[in-house]
């Protein structure tokens, strides 16, 4: 189509290659937010779910935690419970990212403006 075109040709080509990633990216920001990740605490008394946005979604706590003189030890299993998924969530969201610009021949590890 572009023959004989010279560095139009491969202009055009570049083109074409970015509004292909950009509309993966956009599907990817949209599958973030349905995909979902779990982190514990406590050895699972503590499970907090969010999406891989890192938006929480779910918190599980098993029952046997809950005593009157344990309460900042079950704050603390929740916070930690809450982190763990937000930090699987990030590394989740990089994850899908590195799907989409590995075939772009983009350095490892490169952050994009998305």
């Amino acid at each position: 189509m572009f023959k004989g075109l010279g560095a139009m040709g491969d202009m055009a080509k570049m083109m074409k290659a970015a509004q292909e990633m950009q509309g993966k990216v956009t599907q990817m920001q949209d599958d973030l937010h349905t995909i979902m990740v779990q982190g514990e605490a406590g050895a699972g008394l503590v499970k907090a779910t969010c999406t891989a946005k890192g938006d929480l979604t779910a918190l599980d706590i098993d029952p046997s935690i809950f005593n009157g003189d344990d309460k900042e030890v079950v704050e603390d299993l929740i916070l930690a419970a809450i982190k763990d998924a937000q930090e699987k969530a990030s590394e989740r969201a990089k994850e899908e990212m590195a799907k989409i610009t590995e075939g772009l021949g983009l350095p490892a590890g490169m952050k994009l403006p998305f």
